[in-house]
């Protein structure tokens, strides 16, 4: 063999890839993978951030690995490295990043399938009149006429296969997670169109749009989606009440959307912005309208007047979280408590003092509604690995009330949704998964059935559960066993948004479409 072939033969092994060192980071990306996703965790969104770390760490990994150790020449180097980009590229022009779902998992789609939200809709010409005046089926706030998630009836049919939910409408809608609050024949819900926010009447059957209400402002958040929040609140008189992102309390007339008057809680009680936005809907207790503008000292908590918007108290010196305030009867007195950032707080309606207040830390914002278990016994909850508490409530000889803590569990994590309180069991979704729990103890009856980080109410003995992924569903309420009994798909797309029932009529909406559907019922 001459020199020069001696001298070509060693340049060509040196040249020849050296592919054991990307092996063992894929072997070790795998190992690493499989333990996250077999692994016990208390929120699956640490799965999801767990592994974008392992692949994060494979992938420089495996760049040095090609810059450093491939064996391969700098031309090849380079030329693979420009493909990788060249192909990175590729991929992000082909391909729309439509936020994340409650687990943090990027949820992507084809750039060309991609939605645009509708242009601001236009109202139906004349007036409208609507029944405004205590309909037992109206569901005029967040989570039903008591803000519990509770509604006595109809009797659902549970045989959809024979006797399907009918469509009545479906159709694109602006963004945002508010819900529908129903009163008479109107639906009015919150969405974010362009660069307003706006507050839409719908009417109940068809879908056609009544009135809107338009404000200019936007609200954006890349993981938390855009737009509204808090579910409007309708009153009994025929107001709207609600609550954008950035602290617009509007209260307007129900019948035509004329605005009657406006504040704005961020700006007139110093209280700053929030993150993930305002998501607490209004509360009417009396003459009053409740909300929330915390963040600053003796401001936690503001009741106006809903005739003319007058402050009428703003008392409590808790930081906001993303709870709304709830009329809750205890000890035989009326109290409205409230799910803070770190404490859950309880406040006269008559000038907002605080009645008492129980520790309920986290750096995690809290979501779900406090639940009355019996007349000195409330349970929150929360998600982020927190999981839930009660708390009784007593009253002293001097006249002032007492709390203290009765047990802890991790055995319900409510993220976004909220529990049910039903012939002494406790119903929510522990991470995406339904759980029934014995309020005494705190510990489960069972845990079954997947639904992701979506809602549920409780109509009759029946759960009412929109999934994460947009499906309706059916589940007994029965403490001794598990047992869906219908379901159907009803929206596409992640769905936060609490259903509205009003009858046998469902509500659904998420970021990007609404529905209606008649239900069948029970003679």
């Amino acid at each position: 063999m001459s020199p020069s072939e001696s001298e070509s033969n060693k340049t060509e092994r040196r040249r020849r890839l050296r592919w054991w060192p990307a092996a063992v980071i894929g072997i070790a990306a795998v190992v690493a993978l499989t333990w996250i996703w077999s692994a016990e965790v208390s929120q699956e969104a640490t799965r999801t951030i767990r592994t974008a770390l392992v692949l994060i760490v494979s992938l420089l990994l495996l760049t040095l690995w090609w810059l450093l150790a491939s064996g391969l020449s700098w031309k090849a180097k380079g030329l693979g490295l420009a493909a990788v980009v060249l192909f990175g590229f590729l991929l992000r022009s082909m391909v729309s990043y439509e936020g994340v779902d409650g687990n943090l998992v990027p949820i992507l789609s084809w750039s060309w399938t991609s939605r645009t939200v509708p242009d601001i809709p236009g109202s139906a010409s004349g007036p409208h009149t609507v029944t405004v005046a205590g309909a037992e089926t109206d569901f005029p706030q967040f989570l039903g006429p008591s803000r519990d998630a509770r509604l006595p009836g109809p009797r659902l049919a549970t045989d959809w296969t024979q006797h399907p939910p009918e469509q009545l409408w479906k159709q694109p809608i602006g963004l945002g997670w508010s819900s529908f609050a129903i009163a008479g024949e109107l639906a009015v819900t919150q969405e974010q169109r362009g660069s307003r926010q706006l507050v839409v009447a719908y009417e109940l059957r068809s879908g056609k749009v009544v009135w809107v209400h338009t404000d200019q402002a936007t609200f954006h958040s890349a993981l938390g989606g855009d737009g509204p929040r808090a579910t409007p609140t309708i009153s009994r008189e025929g107001r709207v009440y609600t609550l954008s992102p950035r602290g617009l309390l509007n209260c307007l007339e129900l019948e035509t959307g004329k605005l009657l008057w406006q504040r704005n809680i961020e700006t007139e009680n110093a209280a700053g912005g929030m993150r993930w936005g305002r998501s607490s809907s209004p509360l009417l207790v009396d003459d009053l309208v409740v909300v929330n503008p915390g963040g600053s000292p003796h401001r936690s908590l503001a009741a106006y007047r809903q005739l003319g918007g007058e402050l009428v108290w703003i008392a409590g010196n808790a930081v906001s979280s993303y709870s709304s305030p709830t009329l809750l009867t205890l000890l035989d007195r009326p109290q409205i408590v409230m799910v803070n950032q770190q404490m859950v707080t309880a406040h006269s309606p008559d000038d907002g003092s605080v009645l008492w207040e129980q520790a309920f830390p986290s750096g995690q914002p809290h979501c779900s509604q406090p639940v009355a278990i019996a007349d000195d016994l409330v349970l929150v909850s929360s998600g982020y690995g927190i999981g839930s508490k009660l708390f009784r409530i007593s009253a002293g000889e001097d006249g002032k009330y007492r709390s203290e803590t009765v047990w802890e569990s991790r055995g319900l994590k409510t993220k976004f949704t909220n529990t049910v309180l039903h012939k002494g069991s406790i119903y929510g979704l522990d991470e995406g998964i339904l759980v029934c729990l014995d309020p005494e103890t705190g510990r489960r009856r069972w845990k079954r059935g997947r639904y992701g980080h979506g809602q549920l109410l409780l109509v009759g003995d029946l759960l009412l559960i929109t999934s994460e992924q947009g499906e309706v569903a059916l589940v007994e309420a029965n403490p001794e066993r598990y047992k869906e009994v219908a379901r159907f798909p009803a929206l596409e797309g992640i769905t936060w948004n609490t259903p509205a029932l009003s009858g046998d009529l469902l509500l659904v909406r998420n970021h990007q479409e609404a529905a209606a559907f008649k239900l069948p019922v029970l003679q």
